[in-house]
């Protein structure tokens, strides 16, 4: 009788570890989502999202529509990096021209993929007809932690080329998930 009752301790003991661990997981996992912006950013980006809308919105919908709408796309966003493991930085854009129909605005992001990191710089051309408007990226230039790998180094040249930031994200995400599962997997034998 004795063994049954060490061993039903033994099993909740684990139990309860395991646990622990995960609940120290998800509190790591929270930490790192909201280390990314600071307050004073968020305020920032939710002020200057109300002003640009404001303008265009003229009366149309409440702010409680407008703020419902920004809730909806900041899960959104957040569903996005969680499920790429795509996680942003930091964004700048500056206009650099803006004609009737042509605007050519400079964007710099920065972020990082599982446990690389990258950087990008961009120009994105914006040219609008009577019907639609199109946009072009040009002078893509991106900067990654790649190692020695000489394949990602080919990969990017060729993506700083042909301009294809969907490429670059699509195959970024697989390819750090996988550099990931790598490197534990060296480091479990050393």
């Amino acid at each position: 009788m004795d063994n049954s009752i060490c061993q039903v301790y033994e099993d909740e003991i684990q139990s309860l570890e395991e646990e622990i661990k995960l609940l120290a997981e998800k509190y790591e996992d929270s930490q790192q989502e909201s280390t990314f912006f600071s307050d004073e950013e968020i305020l920032m980006s939710i002020k200057s999202f109300q002003r640009e809308f404001q303008g265009q919105s003229k009366g149309h919908e409440s702010p409680s529509d407008l703020k419902a709408q920004l809730e909806s796309l900041e899960t959104d966003l957040s569903f996005l990096m969680k499920f790429t493991g795509i996680q942003f930085t930091s964004h700048s854009k500056k206009t650099m021209e803006k004609t009737t129909n042509r605007t050519v605005r400079k964007h710099r992001l920065s972020g990082n993929c599982h446990s690389l990191s990258f950087q990008l710089e961009f120009q994105l051309l914006e040219m609008q007809n009577k019907e639609s408007v199109s946009a072009v990226i040009t002078d893509l230039s991106i900067i990654m932690e790649s190692g020695e790998d000489s394949d990602v180094s080919k990969f990017v040249s060729s993506t700083e080329e042909h301009g294809n930031l969907l490429t670059f994200f699509r195959s970024l995400s697989s390819y750090a998930e996988w550099y990931e599962h790598r490197r534990c997997t060296f480091l479990h034998f050393k």
